[in-house]
C-alpha cells in the first residue's frame, strides 16, 4: 500500500473508533479502572483499541498500542515500519467529559513518523499528515463524504501564525514545576505571554496549526502520546525536540517513555 492508502486506512480506523467512543461518552456510565502505572482505563479505551487494531491489521504491519500487548525490544527492534496508537489520548479528560481527548494513530518508518492522524471525537475535527502531502485539518463529515479525495476540502497547515502575544500551550492535567519555570523564563523574554491549557495531543496540534508558538512538556509521556502529533508538526514545518538529545524525537525505542520535549 502506498502512503496515501495507508493514511486513508488510519483515517477510517480513527473515525470508526471515534463513533464508538462518543456512543459511550454520551450515553453510558462507565467504570474506571487503574492500570499498573495508576493511569485510568475505561471501556471506551478498550473498545476503541479493538476497532483500530482490527482495521490496521489489514495492512500487515505491526502495531504498538497503549492498550495492546507491548512486546520486548528484542522483538520490536526488527520492525522497520509500525503503527503507534493511542486509542484515547487524554483519558482523564474523557472521564471529566470536557471534550479534550483525541484518537492518535501514527505510522513510523525507521523511527520517524511518516504519517499521523489525530481525531477529536467531541468536535469531529481531524488533523492528518503525510510526508508526501504535508499536514492538514478537516472534519470527519468532509472526509467521510469522499475518502478517495481526503485533501480536497482540507486546510493546509499551518494556517495562521501566532506572533503577539507569545502563546504557550500547556497541559491541563499534568503541569510540572519545570514546565512552570520554563514558562516564567519565556515571560521574561517576551513582552506578553499567553498560556492556553488543553488536554491530550491538542496542544501539539495548536503548534502545528500556528495558534500556539510552543508546547513544553517536561513531564512523563509515552511514544503513543506524541507520534501522531509529531508527524502533523513535522510536515507543517514544526519540530518536536527531544530535550535530552536536542534532536528530533525518535520512536520504537527500547524505552517507550519519552524524554522531556519541546514542540516549536
Amino acid at each position: 500500500m502506498n502512503e496515501t492508502a495507508l493514511l486513508q486506512v488510519a483515517l477510517e480506523a480513527s473515525i470508526k473508533a471515534s463513533e464508538r467512543i462518543m456512543e459511550i461518552y454520551l450515553n453510558e456510565n462507565f467504570e474506571i479502572q487503574s492500570k499498573e502505572d495508576d493511569s485510568p482505563l475505561t471501556k471506551a479505551d478498550l473498545a476503541a483499541n479493538k476497532i483500530i487494531c482490527e482495521i490496521l491489521e489489514k495492512t500487515n504491519l505491526p502495531i504498538l498500542s497503549e492498550e495492546g500487548k507491548h512486546l520486548p525490544y528484542s522483538d520490536r527492534q526488527h520492525w522497520e515500519t509500525l503503527w503507534i496508537v493511542d486509542p484515547i489520548d487524554g483519558t482523564k479528560e474523557f472521564i471529566k467529559r470536557n471534550g479534550e481527548f483525541t484518537v492518535n494513530i501514527a505510522l513510523v518508518t525507521n523511527q520517524v513518523p511518516v504519517l499521523g492522524v489525530i481525531l477529536v471525537p467531541a468536535t469531529q475535527e481531524v488533523y492528518f499528515a503525510s510526508s508526501e502531502h504535508g499536514s492538514f485539518k478537516s472534519t470527519v463529515e468532509k472526509i467521510s463524504d469522499d475518502m478517495s479525495n481526503i485533501f480536497f476540502s482540507a486546510q493546509k497547515l499551518p494556517f495562521q501564525n501566532s506572533t503577539h502575544p507569545y502563546v504557550v500551550a500547556a497541559s491541563k492535567s499534568h503541569q510540572s514545576k519545570e514546565t512552570i519555570d520554563y514558562i516564567e523564563q519565556l515571560s521574561k523574554k517576551h513582552k506578553e505571554v499567553q498560556l492556553i491549557s488543553k488536554g491530550s495531543s491538542l496542544k501539539i496540534c495548536m503548534v502545528a496549526e500556528g495558534s500556539a508558538n510552543c508546547y513544553p512538556r517536561f513531564a512523563p509521556t509515552m511514544e503513543w502520546d506524541t507520534a501522531a502529533g509529531q508527524a502533523i508538526c513535522l510536515y507543517a514545518g514544526k519540530e518536536v525536540i527531544d530535550m535530552s538529545t536536542n534532536k528530533s524525537m525518535l520512536y520504537n525505542r527500547e524505552v517507550l517513555r519519552n524524554n522531556w520535549f519541546l514542540v516549536k
